[in-house]
């Protein structure tokens, strides 16, 4: 996964805070992080993944990661 190691809080509220930054309607972008955490949630069951980084966490690093390097969603 792209974050192996247990992260920092720091890093977690920069990463909110670029969301926000780029997000034209905050209560938006705050519904579309929930909804992949709870998407995540139930779909990723069946794969082992670190327990230490929660979903809505991991939503927030990949929806920032998606915004700051678009190649990633290119494909």
């Amino acid at each position: 996964m792209l974050y192996p190691n247990l992260l920092e809080s720091n890093q977690v509220i920069y990463k909110t805070e670029e969301l926000l930054e780029v997000a034209s309607n905050r209560f938006k972008i705050t519904i579309q992080v929930a909804n992949r955490a709870k998407r995540r949630k139930y779909e990723d069951i069946d794969i082992i993944d670190d327990p230490r980084i929660k979903p809505v966490i991991r939503a927030i690093l990949e929806m920032a990661d998606e915004i700051s390097q678009p190649e990633i969603i290119s494909d």
